[in-house]
């Protein structure tokens, strides 16, 4: 028994490494799609005129790769260019040593300043296809550009089109193509002109990878532009916010204005006997407050635009009509539970009143659109200096169609406006079983109140 059960052992440990072994070339497989997804994106972020290639690649490998390409072409061209142009042009050691160095190496600088390297590698091929005009047996071969400055010509526009404008592209393709005319007027007898090879290879290199840049900028153009966007309509949707509670407080306040000038205007009539300075001095009340009143209106009148409708004119709810939400957004659905203290409407003021009524109404709001079928509980309470006001769901229950539409749409960003103008506090954040909390402190004597 003891021999068999060290075959089944030995059996279980090769499965287990066979899956282990399975499992790593999975994970390596699944890794390979992921870094060249990375790599395609470095390829397509253009890099800034201080930064070298790949700069704001998330890896330091993906970082480090231009400099090992460059260092890659310079060590496997340079020897190969020193030899080729000793053993098969018979340029000389001397000369095919300084040639090989000055075509190749400028390749390292083509990284972070490309437009230099290309200025360099230019030159030097340039001399080196006068060079090579003297050479013993540059017949039969490549000229003016040998098959080493070709390629390594290839790698440099590369790094151009990943870093420079569409217009430098242009005027760098056009003058490999003057430089190869000029050269030709200089043609060796019996060579291959690699002038139009040079011309034509250069010219797809840079369009492919002008292209690839051409890409990246659009997208971070469109990146900054979504970003812009966002922070307008952040804006728009605070003052359109602000606009609208402006108007409810229209209302709040007109009242108190009527009741002065009401009062003011009767009190002659109320209290007989009164002096005439007095009698003065309650005119001069009326006729501010009717003065108010009517600049109030045309206020209103700028903030509401051409909105219409008889919404407008309806009277603004309060604390007092919390349970018929509650109802309304029952009948839609959500289970919703109140606890509204005892006498909280009256001890409110107008403004304090309103606000935490729509502070209610956006939560369930948002409760209905974000949280369907999440248990929902609605608490009120008063003290001596304050309105607390609670609003707590759970996690969504089920798919719940959301038929609440009288809010204002804009969420968080109502709630705070509202808090901020009574001089309350508002605490909103997640719960850690998933749902959501709602907290405000309003205190029952708005200051905003007097200012308007």
């Amino acid at each position: 028994m003891s021999e068999r059960a060290r075959s089944l052992s030995a059996s279980a440990a090769a499965k287990a490494s066979a899956a282990a072994k399975a499992a790593g070339a999975a994970a390596s497989a699944a890794g390979a799609p992921r870094a060249l997804t990375q790599l395609a994106v470095s390829l397509r972020t253009p890099a800034r005129a201080a930064e070298p290639l790949f700069a704001q690649a998330p890896k330091a490998w993906q970082r480090m790769m231009p400099y090992a390409v460059a260092a890659v072409c310079v060590m496997t061209l340079l020897p190969v260019t020193i030899v080729v142009l000793t053993n098969d042009y018979k340029a000389g050691g001397g000369w095919a040593g300084a040639l090989g160095v000055a075509q190749t190496v400028p390749l390292l600088l083509a990284v972070t300043r490309p437009l230099p390297a290309w200025a360099l590698v230019l030159f030097a091929d340039i001399v080196g296809a006068v060079v090579l005009t003297q050479a013993d047996q540059v017949a039969r071969h490549a000229w003016p550009w040998t098959p080493m400055v070709i390629i390594g010509y290839l790698v440099l526009m590369a790094c151009l089109g990943l870093r420079e404008t569409i217009r430098t592209l242009v005027w760098v393709w056009l003058a490999t193509g003057a430089a190869g005319v000029v050269l030709g007027f200089f043609q060796p007898d019996g060579i291959i002109n690699t002038v139009a090879l040079l011309f034509v290879l250069s010219g797809v290199v840079l369009a492919l990878t002008g292209a690839l840049r051409g890409l990246g900028d659009a997208r971070q153009k469109i990146a900054e532009q979504e970003s812009i966007s966002e922070a307008e309509r952040s804006r728009r949707t605070l003052l359109e916010e602000r606009a609208r509670i402006a108007r409810e407080l229209h209302d709040v306040v007109a009242h108190h204005m009527s009741v002065i000038t009401v009062q003011a205007d009767s009190a002659p009539y109320r209290l007989p006997g009164m002096a005439e300075p007095v009698q003065e001095e309650f005119a001069a009340i009326a006729a501010s407050a009717r003065e108010s009143l009517g600049e109030m209106r045309r206020l209103l009148t700028v903030l509401r635009g051409d909105e219409t409708g008889s919404g407008d004119l309806a009277p603004q709810p309060g604390l007092g009509r919390l349970q018929q939400l509650v109802e309304a957004t029952v009948r839609a659905g959500q289970p919703v539970e109140l606890a509204l203290a005892a006498g909280a409407a009256e001890a409110a003021s107008p403004a304090v009143d309103l606000s935490a009524y729509r502070i209610v109404q956006e939560a369930l709001a948002n409760v209905v659109r974000h949280a369907p079928g999440a248990p929902t509980r609605v608490s009120v309470t008063f003290d001596a200096e304050e309105v607390l006001v609670l609003v707590v769901n759970g996690p969504a229950q089920d798919a719940v169609v959301a038929l609440e539409t009288s809010g204002t749409g804009h969420g968080l960003v109502g709630m705070r406006e509202r808090v901020r103008l009574t001089g309350g506090t508002l605490d909103t954040g997640p719960l850690p079983d998933g749902g959501f909390r709602v907290a405000a402190r309003l205190p029952l004597d708005a200051p905003a109140e007097e200012q308007i």
